[in-house]
């Protein structure tokens, strides 16, 4: 397998956080990156449209939006709180120019994962008429099973293949991220049926460190911990997957030191670990 192309290296704004969009976008450009993902709190007080047409300018693909979902609410008015979120992030994604949505499920402490996976399914089938009238895709993002109390409800890909084939359309699908997914025995199965179900819409790289500090904030850089990233890029591909490959690091740690040579690093581990 052939080291990773920087033709298909996409960060997201998340993983530079300490930075503004139009740094990032400038940054990554000069750097060799093609893609980024846009995480909406960087998009606060601009006009999106016309931050779309500056990452662009910059030669960058807006490769996806991040992130809609948190569905699950105990009142029917909280779940179409969550609807009218989800759909502002479409008209965001349509405005910026981004193909995609990546959905974090959501989970409700003390409401069963069935339930919460029930209301899941049924808020993402809601959304289709905006996201067909947009031409904006939604992926369904499944957590590592520690998020299950409050984040998501969807910790496994064989759960996201579910959701997909039953609602059975083009606009929904899968983010595949590995450092949720790295664990799971089922992997490579259920990234074979992704790829029988056209539904592999991303796929993320980090890693996992040993041990873990915080369970959000200590996420490692590609070859600092235990996760099999080429073998698991190996599968993605194998579905046929041509997408980006996608660094997407919460780090306390890595936010802390300078940016610049942070992005070093994300290009040097990247090349040697995906």
């Amino acid at each position: 397998m052939s080291p990773a192309s920087l033709d298909r290296l996409c960060i997201h704004t998340i993983t530079t956080k300490p930075w503004a969009i139009e740094t990032s976008a400038a940054k990554f450009a000069a750097a060799g990156v093609k893609g980024i993902t846009v995480w909406r709190d960087t998009l606060a007080g601009r006009d999106i449209t016309k931050t779309g047409q500056l990452i662009r300018d910059e030669g960058l693909s807006v490769v996806s939006l991040c992130r809609g979902g948190f569905f699950p609410a105990v009142t029917a008015a909280d779940r179409a709180k969550a609807l009218d979120d989800n759909r502002l992030a479409i008209a965001e994604a349509h405005a910026l120019g981004a193909p995609l949505i990546v959905l974090v499920c959501g989970a409700l402490p003390g409401q069963s994962l069935t339930e919460s996976r029930k209301q899941i399914q049924e808020g993402i089938a809601a959304l289709l008429p905006e996201c067909q009238a947009a031409n904006v895709k939604l992926a369904i993002e499944p957590l590592h099973p520690m998020y299950a109390d409050s984040r998501s409800a969807v910790n496994t890909l064989g759960q996201a293949n579910d959701m997909v084939e039953a609602i059975h359309s083009p606009y929904i699908g899968v983010a595949a991220d590995a450092y949720h997914l790295w664990w799971d025995p089922a992997l490579e199965s259920e990234l074979t049926r992704c790829g029988r179900l056209q539904a592999l819409f991303a796929f993320h790289v980090c890693d996992w460190r040993t041990p873990t500090i915080d369970l959000l904030n200590d996420r490692g850089l590609m070859g600092e911990g235990c996760i099999p990233l080429k073998k698991i890029r190996s599968w993605v591909e194998a579905t046929g997957f041509q997408g980006f490959n996608e660094v997407e690091v919460f780090s306390t740690r890595l936010w802390a030191m300078d940016q610049d040579e942070y992005l070093k690093k994300i290009i040097q581990a990247y090349q040697q670990h995906v």
